[in-house]
Formats: structure tokens, sequence, C-alpha cells
């Protein structure tokens, strides 16, 4: 088994295996052939000692040391608004084909006008043999962005899971688990409101403003970052958001010092959070996972891995990963 790296720093890509150890290293970045361009996601095992990487040149699979075995072109492809590179937001494998986030906007981008969520498609198909994109899914009928108001960009990024049939998507600062079927027409199965304890989530707005412009709210708001699906429970990743006196704070003018103490506060008083979620949309345990970042939760072969947080007060020219159990109480 083994672990891909890549350092976004240098744009080089690592082959590891469980103990640790590098066992190659090389970079596709750059005005070279076989570049594979802007990395547009996470990178993907493709089996038979290859890997598959989505980039702004194509799909493109290379040998764990470097060399190329096949490219295939984009179509209909435009430049993405935004990309996640890191783990636990990455594309996933359904067969011959990769669910991800739909990095493409409608011709009408102006977020001043409420429209513009009528037109947008959140997820999308990548299929790696023929180089085509297929955008699909958009806001059901009463989710909380269909509602008459204005959201800053990237309120509704979704958060998913793919199994058995069935995608499992959180739409951002929407606390609703949504289920769709994975093969066309995509029909909405059903829909699982999340009873979080805490969850101060932005719910829109009337009026255009340079806040929204500036989507401020995205760093205060509570969020959804991310969803995994172990059994028959949901394990969700989230932030819950500023509470009232610390949002009103938080547009108050500051010195630059003042400014630094205040985000010292909320880094300490808002940690990131997991819930893990029954399948009636209950809450049976809420906790802060010690010394793991919720966010990069992610699933291979059954099991739950998440990466170590850095250490902020010392340099470390290594991570590690954690293969992490369920921990369930009674309510």
């Amino acid at each position: 088994m083994y672990l891909q790296i890549f350092l976004e720093s240098s744009e080089k890509i690592y082959i590891a295996n469980f103990d640790g150890e590098i066992e190659s290293e090389f970079s596709k970045f750059g005005d070279i052939p076989d570049s594979y361009g802007i990395l547009l996601s996470t990178i993907r095992f493709e089996g038979d000692g290859a890997i598959l990487i989505y980039g702004s040149n194509g799909f493109f699979k290379y040998s764990y040391y470097g060399e190329t075995i096949n490219r295939q072109k984009l179509k209909n492809y435009e430049m993405p608004d935004r990309s996640f590179k890191t783990m636990g937001r990455g594309m996933e494998a359904v067969g011959n084909r990769y669910l991800y986030i739909n990095q493409e906007f409608p011709p009408n981008r102006d977020y001043s006008k409420k429209s513009f969520l009528y037109d947008l498609h959140l997820l999308k198909w990548l299929y790696p043999d023929s180089g085509e994109i297929e955008p699909f899914i958009q806001f059901p009928e009463y989710s909380l962005f269909r509602n008459g108001k204005l959201f800053f960009r990237s309120a509704w990024d979704p958060a998913f899971h793919v199994e058995d049939g069935y995608i499992y998507v959180v739409f951002g600062l929407e606390p609703v688990i949504y289920v769709y079927q994975d093969t066309f027409p995509y029909n909405l199965v059903s829909e699982l409101p999340i009873q979080f304890k805490e969850f101060r989530n932005f719910t829109g707005t009337d009026d255009f403003t340079f806040e929204i412009e500036a989507f401020f709210d995205r760093f205060r708001s509570a969020f959804v970052e991310n969803i995994k699906k172990i059994d028959d429970l949901f394990v969700i990743a989230y932030f819950p958001g500023y509470d009232q006196q610390d949002l009103s704070e938080s547009n108050e003018n500051k010195s630059p010092q003042e400014r630094e103490a205040f985000l010292e506060k909320i880094a300490k008083k808002y940690p990131n959070r997991i819930a893990i979620v029954d399948s009636t949309g209950n809450v049976i345990n809420d906790f802060v996972p010690e010394g793991l970042e919720p966010s990069s939760m992610l699933v291979r072969d059954g099991q739950l891995w998440m990466m170590e947080k850095p250490n902020e007060e010392e340099e470390q020219d290594y991570f590690r990963l954690f293969r992490v159990g369920l921990k369930i109480e009674n309510q």
C-alpha cells in the first residue's frame, strides 16, 4: 500500500510507503510536454503502479516514477473558479468516472443577482477516458439557497460522500444531508436535516454589500467541511460559527495587535469539530478530535483516516496519518 504526497510549494509528487519511506519523487509542473498544467484536484491512485492527475491540460496517468502512461485532453473546459487540493476534499472514484465539485460557473456570474443560484450546477462527473465533464445537480426546491436571499461566494461548497449507488452531499452552510442517486437523472431520494447542538450559519441577506462580495462570512459562519459515511453513521466535520457577540466584534475597527489577539481567541474558542450523526439526523456524539484535522477525513477500504494537525510551535519535515475509530456515546 502506498501514499502519494503533493508538495504545493514546489509542485513535487512523492510516492511513499506506509513505513514513511519515500520510494520515488518527480515533478510534472512547468513548461514540459507532459505537464498537467494547473492541478485541479487531489491526485488519485489508479492501480497497476499508476496515479491519475486532473489538471488544466487534461487527465494524465503517470507511473510511480514519473513516466507518462496516458493523456486525455479535456472537453468543454473553462478555467475553474477554485479547486481543492487538500486531503479529504478531492475527487472520488465511481467506476470509470470521478465525482467532484463543479468548479465552473454559469455565464451569469453576477453574485448580486439572485438568479445566479438558480442557474448553478453543484457537482460534476469527470470521465478520464474521454475527457468529458458532466455538471449536474442543482439546489433542491426547498434548499436554504432558494430562499430568495443573496449569499457570499462559495457559501454552498459541497462536501460529499458516494457509496452503493448514492451520493450524500451537504451544501456548505446548509445543515442538511441530501441523498441523490448516482445515475441519470440523479433523482433526489431523501433529505436529512442535521440536528447540530450549535450551528450558527449565515442565512442570506437582501442587499449585496462589500462584505458579501469579499465573502468575509465564509470564515464566520457555521460550515460543513467534510462528510463521510461509515456503516449507518455519518461522520461530519464542521465549523460551529461565531456567536452574536463575536460576530459583532469581528466587524469593529481594530489595530493590527487587537486583530491578532481577536483571531487567537477565535481559534481557541471555535475549533473545527466532528459530529457523529445517525440515520435520523440526530447527533449522537460531538467532539473536537485533539491533534487531528477534521476536514482531512477520507475513507479507504471502509476505514476512516485523518491527518495530524501541524505543530504550531515547531516546524516539522514530516506529517502523520491516523486510522481512527468512531467514539459513540449513548445520550
